[in-house]
């Protein structure tokens, strides 16, 4: 009696094991299938236009053939390094004042609410911001509002992000340095942070992503630019900016490149963190050998 027993035992345990990795296995095609069926039409409708042009020239006139997003990619590139080099330090500081100096205090909590708050901001509404305190006072668009506002956006994710992070450190580490004699600030930045570094680069590679494709803030900072341009301060066009003005165009010509823009913004994001991940997992084998 007791063998039947384990036996049904065993089955239904077994039984329960196999279902619970099918659903798995389902959830996780479910998540991936969109993603698959959007990359794959983005190639149907694209990659017919992505050439040497694509890349080298900037938008032909209505009229003509050939052109290509030259410079909207260029402009991208430079608006994104803008924003990353003001995101980046910022979340990151903000990230580590959270989990190692101001555990449970007031300003602590608050600044974590006012993160909570601006990473639900529409990315409209901090164009409109960043409209009003940068470009404004300026008295013209240019490429650094454009990078105000992304870098805005990214502060949050990062923040938060690297908070969470550093919490997932052991505090044995944090003592075994104290214990040497290290002072607390030397012990952050050279053995937690150090320590917790893969996930705050992943971190920041999301809000890389998230803002690598945002066009409403870059409507009203960095307008948009027909021709090339490298300098911070004057009007310059973006990748998901100019694929917005061809999408909602009616000439066939730059419909076709707006699919080959698409294509193009998702390949360069999705090896952007792919390399990140790369080098990330790379230098955390080496550092556990």
């Amino acid at each position: 009696m007791a063998t039947a027993n384990n036996n049904t035992r065993y089955l239904l345990r077994d039984l329960t094991d196999k279902l619970a990795s099918t659903l798995a296995v389902l959830a996780t095609l479910l998540v991936i299938a969109p993603l698959v069926a959007i990359f794959v039409y983005l190639i149907y409708k694209g990659a017919s236009s992505v050439n040497l042009a694509f890349f080298t020239q900037i938008p032909a006139p209505v009229g003509e053939a050939g052109g290509g997003m030259g410079n909207a990619i260029a402009g991208s590139l430079l608006i994104l390094l803008m924003g990353s080099c003001i995101g980046v330090p910022i979340g990151i500081s903000g990230g580590i004042f959270l989990a190692e100096f101001g555990r449970g205090t007031k300003i602590a909590n608050a600044i974590r609410f006012t993160a909570d708050v601006l990473n639900g901001v529409p990315s409209i509404v901090m164009g409109i911001a960043v409209y009003s305190l940068v470009v404004k006072p300026q008295g013209h668009f240019s490429a650094f509002a454009g990078g105000v506002a992304l870098g805005i956006m990214m502060v949050p994710t990062i923040m938060r992000t690297t908070e969470e992070m550093l919490l997932m450190v052991p505090n044995a580490i944090r003592e075994a340095a104290l214990g040497l004699g290290l002072p607390n600030w030397r012990s952050v930045l050279s053995i937690t942070l150090k320590t917790a570094s893969p996930g705050i680069i992943t971190g920041c590679m999301l809000a890389f992503a998230r803002v690598a494709g945002e066009t409403a803030p870059l409507i009203f900072t960095a307008f948009g630019n027909s021709f090339w341009n490298w300098h911070p301060n004057e009007p310059t066009a973006a990748l998901p900016l100019q694929i917005y003005v061809f999408a909602i165009s009616p000439y066939d010509d730059w419909h076709r490149l707006a699919w080959a823009g698409a294509l193009v913004l998702i390949v360069l994001i999705v090896l952007a963190v792919s390399l990140v991940r790369y080098v990330t997992s790379r230098g955390v084998m080496k550092g556990a050998s």
